[in-house]
């Protein structure tokens, strides 16, 4: 059975910043995560090797660089280990379901890592704010909530929870690169707009939320993100300490030798549509 992840002694409060460290260049950042990349690459031999079963939950502020760290993650490892897990609003059906319901299903089997970009703290978050459900919902599911991740802890999943952190001056900054720049766009929605606006309500719901749900078998970590490049690699860094892992020895690899063509000849006149060179 996996271990509960151990709690920190000491824990910055959400949305305090710590003092501004110096500018990582693009060359050091790189650096840094190619090595914590090849170090993803072990824990995902690793968990097929030793069964092992890894939810993280990716939750946080509107525009706070959870995609960003979810996509560094995942863009080295394989999809068959690593699974992102990001549900659409909920159907018709869904929404007669019991709450957790749909989010079952998506849980590891053995040899999986579940990577949640939002998860069922919808319920403590945008559908508390927006109104999406009622207040009684919100505070049933913050007093059921511990007890289903105690469970799954004891079923064997090892649960990470990660809440990313912005200051409204970087949130800001980044919606406006959002509004004006044509690759970006797609990544503003209303409900966007909404948490610009409704900032406060969206902290009232945070706080009241990490206090109910922060267990020493779950615990929350914050994540500073108004950093995008040192928030990248605190976290990948931070995950790979929490999940136990061992290298596991490979043999030396040798490339072969082509086999000898035996009479084969390239076509010289093929019938196939190429692609421009237009580069």
């Amino acid at each position: 059975m996996a271990k509960s992840v151990t709690k920190p002694t000491t824990k910055p409060a959400a949305g305090v910043a710590k003092g501004k460290a110096p500018k990582l260049s693009r060359n050091e950042f790189e650096k840094q995560l190619a090595r914590l990349q090849a170090e993803l690459v072990k824990v995902q031999l690793w968990v097929k090797h030793a069964g092992l079963k890894v939810v993280v939950i990716f939750e946080g502020r509107d525009a706070a660089g959870k995609g960003g760290v979810i996509k560094r993650i995942t863009e080295r490892v394989s999809p068959r280990v690593f699974r992102v897990v990001a549900l659409p609003a909920p159907t018709e059906r869904e929404k007669s379901q019991m709450y957790v319901q749909r989010y079952l299903p998506h849980l590891p089997a053995a040899g999986e890592i579940v990577l949640f970009d939002r998860s069922w703290y919808n319920r403590a978050g945008v559908e508390r704010v927006m109104g999406f459900c009622s207040q009684e919902d919100a505070t049933r599911f913050l007093q059921l909530c511990p007890a289903w991740e105690q469970a799954m802890v004891q079923s064997g999943i090892i649960l990470i929870k990660y809440w990313f952190e912005i200051s409204q001056k970087e949130q800001s900054r980044r919606f406006l690169s959002r509004i004006n720049d044509g690759r970006k766009i797609w990544k503003l929605s209303p409900m966007d707009l909404e948490s610009h606006r409704r900032w406060y309500d969206y902290s009232r719901a945070r706080d009241e939320m990490l206090a109910a749900t922060d267990t020493s078998f779950a615990p929350w970590f914050i994540v500073s993100g108004d950093d995008k490049r040192r928030a990248r690699l605190n976290c990948i860094a931070h995950m790979l300490s929490v999940i136990p892992y061992k290298e596991i020895e490979r043999e030396p690899v040798k490339l072969p030798k082509r086999q000898k063509p035996h009479g084969y000849v390239e076509p010289k006149n093929r019938r196939y549509n190429l692609v421009p060179e237009a580069f």
